[in-house]
């Protein structure tokens, strides 16, 4: 298996991240039951936040959005399918409801209120244009990698802000350099300041990675300024993302955290997909790195005022499905991936952007 990360294959294709060119649908957890005194709606719903889609149904039915549930906030330039919850007892004025941008597709009695997470991830189908020529078997052979290896898990450009700027408000709130009263406010974006952390550390780990594919150990722990021997038993790992002494793992897709001390044989398994290195969203109680995998976390590991937490920094892309029309010169792509993750990282590996 070819395990070079495919960043020399340039490819140029158009995505719109439109209704009609990016549609994204909700995985949800469990089966609904279909009894209970809940009402889950599965809505479609374009070009509006999942906050504007919560508050016309709301206003419609005569209640207040915290009394709704919802899985997950989905994007406002996406076609989106998701789920949300009201009271059984809305069920009739429900099928008054009418909305240009909303749509309700089905409707499922339910013993529970929907809680934020309760998904299993989401399905995404993306249209590519302009796919032209050899760029189609390009696509082709990046997609197959991605499908035996997976992608990075950054956080997408969403999560920090419109001028992309969210997280500097974050770390002057986190140096007491700024006062803001609202709470889900300073929450929101401490938040996005251990995002931009996250990916900082991401991106230091993913140049080791390139690092190694290119030099020896040696000559990485120099570039890297890591101490002699601390790479050994990493670059004739079988997997692109290499693990190191101290990483803190995953199960995957979830269970519980630990740290690297076999790096030969939790190299294995993480090769098998049974776990994946967990990344630091800096914070309170969380686990740490140790050892060589400590030493690039320290940098990354500053007090945040909030829970911290482990992210996976290495996920699969599944149900990958692909169609292309030559006519049109567009290629249709489909694909799963766990909750809280972005397409924007399988469209970057796609383009063969530096990451």
């Amino acid at each position: 298996m070819n395990l070079i990360y495919p960043l020399n294959v340039k490819n140029n294709f158009v995505f719109n991240s439109s209704p009609r060119d990016f549609t994204v649908e909700e995985i949800p957890l469990y089966e609904f039951t279909g009894e209970g005194e809940h009402l889950v709606l599965k809505v479609r719903k374009k070009e509006m936040t999942t906050w504007e889609m919560l508050d016309a149904i709301s206003n419609h039915v005569g209640i207040r959005r915290r009394d709704m549930g919802y899985a997950g906030l989905k994007d406002k330039h996406a076609m989106t399918i998701q789920y949300i919850s009201v009271m059984a007892i809305h069920e009739e004025k429900l099928k008054a409801f009418s909305h240009e941008k909303i749509k309700i597709l089905e409707t499922f009695r339910h013993n529970n209120k929907i809680r934020v997470g309760h998904l299993k991830g989401n399905r995404f189908s993306i249209r590519l244009k302009k796919v032209l020529g050899v760029q189609k078997d390009k696509l082709d052979s990046v997609l197959k990698w991605i499908k035996a290896n997976g992608v990075p898990n950054y956080f997408g450009n969403q999560r920090f802000g419109t001028d992309g700027n969210n997280w500097e408000d974050g770390k002057k709130l986190i140096e007491g350099k700024l006062k803001i009263r609202d709470r889900k406010t300073k929450e929101f974006l401490m938040g996005s300041y251990q995002s931009y952390l996250f990916n900082g550390w991401l991106s230091k780990r993913m140049e080791l990675n390139h690092l190694l594919e290119k030099f020896s150990e040696a000559e990485t722990e120099q570039v890297m300024g890591l101490p002699e021997g601390s790479l050994k038993g990493t670059k004739d790992q079988p997997n692109f993302f290499k693990l190191l002494e101290g990483d803190v793992m995953m199960h995957y897709p979830y269970g519980r955290l630990f740290n690297v001390e076999d790096l030969e044989e939790e190299a294995k398994r993480f090769a098998t997909k049974d776990i994946a290195p967990a990344g630091l969203l800096p914070g309170k109680k969380t686990k740490h790195a140790q050892s060589t995998a400590g030493l690039i976390e320290v940098p990354f590991a500053e007090e945040v005022n909030l829970q911290g937490a482990r992210r996976y920094a290495w996920i699969q892309v599944t149900e990958i499905k692909k169609n292309y029309i030559e006519e049109k010169a567009h290629y249709e792509l489909s694909f799963a991936l766990p909750k809280g993750c972005y397409a924007t990282n399988v469209l970057d590996v796609l383009r063969g952007e530096s990451v």
